[in-house]
């Protein structure tokens, strides 16, 4: 993190931001109960009372890290029409050029027992809940609920399972091929 010129004090938002980062990291990798506040301090290169001074409470940093309401404007950022692809694209960019996307954070649920419901349910509220009110027609709930199924199996196979031949194609051909299908639910002929 870089200090501030002339002051050697950091830029507080970007500290916030690296602190989240780190918390996300060690969210995707270990159980809830099992990070400790000093070990999200020390990977993020702050002290502990400073996460404190930001976040308040362990709990308060993992229920900020658990929601998905900043993230979820990125993957819905575009028209209708081309969603499926700018979904597709946006997951697979985030893989491959921030080693992770935060939309998958959901994958993890089961590791982190009670607060694994509280992410599961802000995926369904903020993610696919979300996704289903720009959808028309009756069944828009279980169209959105298939688009995401599609974009999860996608960034596991590349950021967890590290799929070999997905990893090596190139971006765009991937779009090309998946997009379609996770149009196909948020369109339907």
């Amino acid at each position: 993190m870089a200090a501030t010129p002339g002051t050697g004090r950091r830029d507080a938002e970007e500290t916030k931001g690296a602190i989240i980062r780190v918390a996300r990291h060690l969210l995707a990798r270990h159980a809830h109960g099992d990070i400790t506040l000093k070990a999200v301090a020390d990977r993020a290169g702050v002290s502990p009372p400073l996460v404190l001074k930001y976040f308040g409470s362990k709990d308060a940093l993992f229920s900020r890290v658990m929601d998905f309401e900043d993230d979820v404007d990125a993957i819905l950022d575009a028209p209708l029409a081309d969603l499926g692809r700018h979904m597709v694209r946006h997951v697979l960019t985030g893989q491959a050029e921030r080693g992770a996307d935060p939309i998958l954070r959901i994958v993890f649920a089961p590791l982190h027992g009670a607060q694994g419901d509280i992410l599961r349910t802000n995926f369904r509220t903020q993610v696919c809940a979300r996704l289903a009110e720009r959808l028309p027609g009756a069944d828009a709930g279980l169209r959105a609920e298939l688009a995401v199924a599609h974009l999860l199996g996608l960034g596991v196979m590349y950021g967890i399972a590290r799929g070999p031949h997905v990893r090596a194609a190139d971006i765009e051909a991937v779009v090309e091929r998946c997009g379609p299908a996770v149009q196909a639910q948020l369109t339907p002929p």
